[in-house]
């Protein structure tokens, strides 16, 4: 793929319009704007690595990881030497969201769980189908997916978890109204079921089942006040089979019956 020059790829709009791409460059790629932009520049490398050389110094950007580049910031960035880099790139104005991040002239963040980094290249390749085919609305879908991107940034920020019990949670929600067997869940984390079991609950401060009712439970609350279901079916909605253990465990955390709680919130609704 040739290199574009900026001309062709970068044009004023009354509207600032979000724009970008997915490039494959050898070293020979790199920018340089020693003024800086006036627009935002977020990349996510798929492959390879790219730099980012700004006042503050230079930064790597590798497989898995976002970089943010701020407006105004003097920068050049490119291939680095004897690497390719396989990446997606969008020019976009600012937004709120940001602000839950560091403010520092580049920002580089690991997004390190396969679902997270399945919603960030998902969120890319929207953004582009959209910004190509301009239909309707098309500018609110593009900042609604970049929102998500830098919001799943933030939140990788804020995880403090061991990553084997993020993949383990992750499981966990996808699987919610399955069965749940120690062993499966010993293989996602790659452990012992015994080891799981302890740094399961030293992670999160709950045991695995404690971690899985608590879960359901809170799903099922929201279907039966916000869904309409009844107790019985929200009990099978989100896994359990004995509504006798459901409403046990529905007791014990909401501290009121499933059938009284979802007549209180029919009422409640009723009333507003």
């Amino acid at each position: 793929m040739a290199t574009p020059k900026p001309s062709e790829t970068y044009s004023e709009s009354v509207f600032n319009p979000v724009f970008g791409d997915r490039y494959d460059q050898d070293d020979t790629y790199f920018f340089k704007r020693p003024a800086g932009m006036k627009d935002w520049l977020i990349v996510y490398t798929i492959a390879g690595k790219g730099y980012f050389r700004t006042p503050e110094g230079i930064k790597i950007c590798e497989a898995g990881q976002v970089g943010l580049l701020r407006a105004g910031v003097p920068h050049e960035y490119g291939t680095v030497a004897g690497q390719r880099w396989d990446f997606y790139w969008v020019h976009f104005q600012g937004m709120p969201e940001i602000d839950y991040l560091p403010r520092e002239e580049v920002l580089v963040q690991s997004v390190t769980d396969g679902p997270a980094r399945e919603r960030v290249e998902r969120a890319f390749a929207a953004i582009l189908q959209d910004s190509r085919e301009q239909q309707g609305l098309w500018q609110h879908l593009c900042l609604n997916g970049l929102r998500e991107i830098v919001l799943l940034m933030a939140r990788s920020r804020q995880k403090k978890l061991d990553a084997r019990i993020e993949d383990v949670l992750q499981y966990l929600s996808r699987s919610m109204r399955e069965h749940i067997r120690l062993e499966r869940l010993a293989e996602v984390a790659g452990l012992s079921a015994s080891r799981l079991a302890h740094l399961f609950k030293q992670e999160t401060g709950f045991t695995i089942i404690e971690h899985v009712n608590r879960m359901r439970i809170r799903h099922a609350a929201l279907l039966m006040e916000h869904q309409g279901r009844h107790a019985t079916e929200a009990a099978l909605d989100v896994g359990y089979q004995n509504y006798n253990h459901f409403a046990e465990q529905f007791y014990k955390y909401m501290g009121v019956r499933p059938r009284a709680y979802r007549t209180r919130s029919i009422r409640e609704e009723r009333s507003t």
